[in-house]
């Protein structure tokens, strides 16, 4: 039986950048959220609380990155130069928001501004990775296999509109996080925000699924053709469920309802971008099958995947285990 290499490849990249999106999401989210927690102690819980884990949570946006770079080569070398200055923007701001991370703690008079900077990193960082998802969605024009638009192509009303859609969805998650992991005041304000940040989410959502057809016709037969469109009647009825799951857990518990939940959303949101695009990897430019390499090099690179998936995946698995429970003031792991 042949095995379609090309689509077998776009999953694996696909579930790298959704595991990016759900895993950094929540401490980007974390960031994002440190404005609103003035007091120190606190400050230093919601870190402790992402300090394992942190760092190898980047991991899986290198390999989606890399797997996009030696899979399809031709969509890395059409779509990086569309978006170079959102995503140099957004790496520069990890960087810094990880500096900040690490010299925070090491910094007795000057970790108010260590804050600023762990924010401001993580705020950047979010909104421009929204930034090149909607200006990805907009589409991206390709003319003989090479990048044809303009310097500006990516600053559009829609692709902003997805940017703030994402930190409101990223800090969801960073304040279900911390309904998870903390007790006391931290864990209720947290609950509080959760709530707002869940309403403001589900409008993000709502305003750029509607926008959304409307960008290009493709999308309109994707989503209303047979037989996609029995996604399209299914995913409102899913999302109004994590909706309602969201909304119990963040007022009657239990706390890994809302985290749970949350997360719900995001896959659910990722599989309306992945019936979407399917099968194209440059909406209605570039399908992924012209855009992969060479059979040998996708059957070569998938023995590696194969091999290092199950390690990724197993101590990712085992951090998070050892690393459970709720973490008290005073409490941590730096």
């Amino acid at each position: 039986m042949d095995i379609d290499l090309p689509t077998v490849w776009a999953g694996i990249i696909a579930f790298a950048v959704l595991a990016y999106v759900v895993m950094d999401g929540f401490d980007l989210g974390i960031g994002i959220l440190f404005p609103l927690f003035p007091e120190k102690e606190d400050r230093d819980v919601m870190m402790n609380s992402v300090a394992p884990v942190w760092d190898g949570n980047e991991t899986w946006l290198v390999m989606g990155g890399g797997g996009l770079l030696a899979v399809f080569p031709l969509a890395y070398a059409t779509i990086l130069p569309a978006l170079y200055a959102p995503l140099t923007v957004m790496l520069l701001a990890l960087v810094f928001r990880g500096v900040a991370f690490e010299y925070r703690w090491r910094s007795d008079t000057g970790s108010r501004r260590w804050d600023v900077a762990f924010f401001g990193g993580s705020a950047v960082a979010t909104f421009t990775q929204g930034i090149a998802l909607g200006a990805l969605v907009q589409g991206i024009a390709i003319e003989n296999r090479e990048y044809a638009g303009g310097w500006w192509d990516w600053l559009t009303p829609f692709s902003i509109a997805t940017g703030f859609a994402l930190l409101a969805g990223y800090a969801l998650l960073g304040a279900c996080w911390l309904v998870l992991k903390t007790e006391g005041s931290l864990h209720a304000s947290a609950r509080k925000l959760a709530i707002r940040a869940g309403v403001v989410t589900l409008a993000g959502m709502g305003v750029v699924s509607l926008w959304t057809p409307f960008l290009n016709p493709g999308y309109l037969e994707r989503w209303f053709g047979w037989p996609t469109v029995g996604f399209s009647l299914v995913v409102p009825l899913l999302v109004a469920g994590a909706a309602y799951g969201l909304w119990r857990g963040l007022t009657r518990g239990p706390d890994w309802l809302p985290f749970l939940s949350a997360l719900g959303l995001f896959v659910l949101g990722f599989a309306g971008v992945g019936i979407s695009f399917y099968p194209w990897i440059v909406p209605f430019a570039l399908t992924i099958e012209e855009a992969a390499a060479p059979d040998e090099s996708l059957v070569f690179l998938l023995w590696g995947s194969v091999a290092l998936l199950p390690m990724i995946l197993g101590y990712t698995a085992y951090a998070y285990w050892v690393f459970r429970g709720k973490l008290r003031h005073g409490e941590g792991y730096h």
